[in-house]
């Protein structure tokens, strides 16, 4: 009878356990998914901010670089190479400096213009794209200007559905890892103690003497 109850006992335990962690799941579940895709809305409009800050930045590289394109134009047949190769040669501190600024600025530009034309794409190209080559410096001015705005047009909402779809994948299929992973720790916890209560204890030395 003792035993039996110790069973009954047990049982009722790891049901209730199950059944708390299934609450906490769903739970945990329905809350991820919901921020999964505000998440997934909101990112359309942060995308259009960082691409409107990347079209100002080259604006702005055009406008400082257009001096120096005249001046190219003018004396080495529009070919500032060449200019910036004129500037570095100089032995004049002053001209060699600002043959490595014009450098820069070409650098500049061509890396916006790059970038410029990577997010003219669809929304899951552009986003893609930001999750692998995002400037960090237009990043951080962008999210420190950001106004969260949700895409309400057919690619932002299917966007947001893919993006909560994916996450809540990775979360179902993580939870299934960790859960997978405590049973064989339980399991193997349950084979160790049979056979650390079946072995017999070991009396000292000096009691079997006195036995003796």
């Amino acid at each position: 009878m003792q035993r039996a109850t110790g069973v009954i006992g047990k049982l009722s335990v790891s049901l209730a356990r199950k059944r708390v962690m299934s609450i906490i799941r769903g739970l945990i579940d329905r809350l991820l998914l919901v921020c999964a895709i505000v998440a997934g809305g909101l990112f359309p409009g942060f995308i259009a901010q960082y691409r409107q800050r990347v079209g100002g930045r080259l604006d702005q590289a055009r406008l400082d670089l257009a001096p120096w394109q005249k001046i190219a134009d003018q004396y080495f047949q529009g070919d500032l190479g060449k200019l910036i190769q004129y500037h570095l040669a100089s032995k004049d501190p002053t001209f060699h400096s600002e043959g490595g600024a014009i450098q820069a600025l070409v650098a500049s530009v061509q890396h916006l213009q790059s970038e410029a034309a990577a997010l003219h794409g669809s929304l899951f190209q552009q986003a893609a794209y930001l999750s692998l080559h995002a400037d960090p410096d237009i990043a951080r001015a962008t999210l420190s200007d950001w106004v969260p705005t949700f895409g309400l047009s057919a690619e932002g909402i299917v966007f947001a559905l893919v993006f909560a779809a994916c996450v809540w994948l990775l979360f179902q299929a993580s939870w299934s890892l960790t859960v997978a992973g405590g049973r064989r720790l339980t399991g193997r916890r349950r084979r160790l103690q049979p056979q650390s209560q079946s072995q017999p204890q070991r009396q000292p030395p000096g009691k079997l003497a006195d036995r003796r």
